[in-house]
């Protein structure tokens, strides 16, 4: 098949999966099987174009890959850790240490104001995400955001801003997700011979401080949304073990979706994406807020990129991720467990996103383009 149909199908699913979950209330309420139903077709579609050195289409690898990925998709202490059985147990213990966790928490809120807790819940699961992972640090967040005595509008606002931190704090470390492992493993030979801290050395200088400002912002979040009424009494909502198990299934469900879509539109990411020059990539790299970042690190990040080159892209994946739910796991999980639409997190993720790209755009770029670095 001409390879201008296939890239031209493949486009099509991509402005389907970014469009039609804001535009028809079925299938955002149904997100993981839309998204799987897209991630089927776009493989399929890519199985009509052959690409040098690049397997396409359907593989007895990639549908194990799928199968596995939920289940074993990142390490924390060199131990592998499933996304899905985590889910699981986390929310299995929840259910049976409801009434101690619910006293622990309105303990806490007794004793420190919320003007401090909101700031510092953000800012704590930032740093630790790179060491906990991504996947603990979301389940915290939820559990403790969702039983505060706040609005609706205000737990999802902060949830979202949490979530960039979270995503941030994950690439500071190979410990925290799957991107900065397939990152340090990439790079580990030479010239850049990545170790444990070469991320931490690499992206500290931008994430650390892009970590405390969301911390901010979640403050003012707080305050925006926040009456200063008398507190009321926290609460965790008490789930049904069939919740806790559908909540699981569709988790898994939903990153086998991403496994499929992120290997579907991987000829446009090899004829297009990865060819174009590091500012613009930087903003191309904006996909991640509906694709793999992971996936799209692992076809971008090569030893004979500039170091530059490589903060770039990283930052760019980093901050989109948190922009869409589809774009990161903590985004995945949190909208799940607290009902979250596509349009009220796209609400909050699209602008904060924005304003964070440009931001970090200036502070990467602009003094290179003046001479200054």
């Amino acid at each position: 098949m001409d390879p201008f149909y296939v890239n031209l199908g493949l486009i099509i699913i991509f402005i389907a999966v970014l469009m039609l979950p804001f535009k028809i209330k079925s299938i955002e309420r149904n997100l993981e099987f839309f998204l799987f139903i897209c991630g089927v077709l776009a493989l399929t579609i890519s199985g009509f174009i052959a690409l040098p050195n690049e397997s396409t289409g359907w593989s007895w690898a990639i549908i194990a890959e799928a199968l596995t990925s939920p289940l074993d998709i990142v390490r924390v202490g060199g131990v592998p850790v499933g996304i899905v059985q985590v889910v699981l147990l986390v929310g299995l213990l929840i259910y049976y240490l409801h009434h101690q966790l619910e006293q622990a928490i309105n303990h806490l809120v007794d004793k420190v104001p919320l003007t401090v807790i909101v700031p510092a819940l953000i800012i704590a699961l930032g740093f630790i995400s790179s060491i906990i992972s991504v996947i603990l640090a979301a389940i915290i967040l939820i559990e403790i955001i969702n039983s505060l005595p706040l609005v609706k509008e205000a737990k999802i606002e902060i949830t979202v801003v949490a979530s960039f931190a979270i995503g941030l704090g994950s690439g500071l470390t190979p410990l925290g997700g799957p991107l900065s492992s397939i990152v340090v493993t990439r790079l580990s030979g030479v010239p850049y011979h990545a170790d444990f801290w070469f991320l931490l050395h690499k992206l500290g200088l931008y994430i650390i401080p892009a970590i405390l400002l969301l911390g901010f912002v979640g403050l003012v979040v707080f305050k925006r949304r926040h009456s200063g009424s008398t507190r009321l009494e926290c609460v965790i909502e008490r789930e049904t073990i069939s919740d806790v198990v559908v909540r699981a299934g569709k988790v898994y469900l939903f990153i086998m979706a991403l496994v499929f879509i992120g290997e579907g539109v991987k000829p446009l990411i090899l004829d297009y994406v990865i060819r174009i020059p590091p500012e613009a990539l930087y903003w191309a790299n904006m996909v991640s807020a509906v694709l793999d970042n992971a996936m799209l690190a692992a076809a971008e990040i090569s030893p004979p990129l500039s170091s530059q080159q490589i903060t770039g892209a990283l930052v760019a994946l980093l901050i989109s991720g948190g922009m869409l739910i589809p774009g990161n796991i903590p985004n995945i999980i949190a909208a799940g467990k607290m009902k979250i639409s596509s349009r009220e997190w796209a609400k909050v993720g699209i602008p904060l996103g924005i304003v964070l790209m440009i931001v970090f755009f200036g502070v990467l770029f602009i003094p290179r383009s003046l001479g200054m670095a």
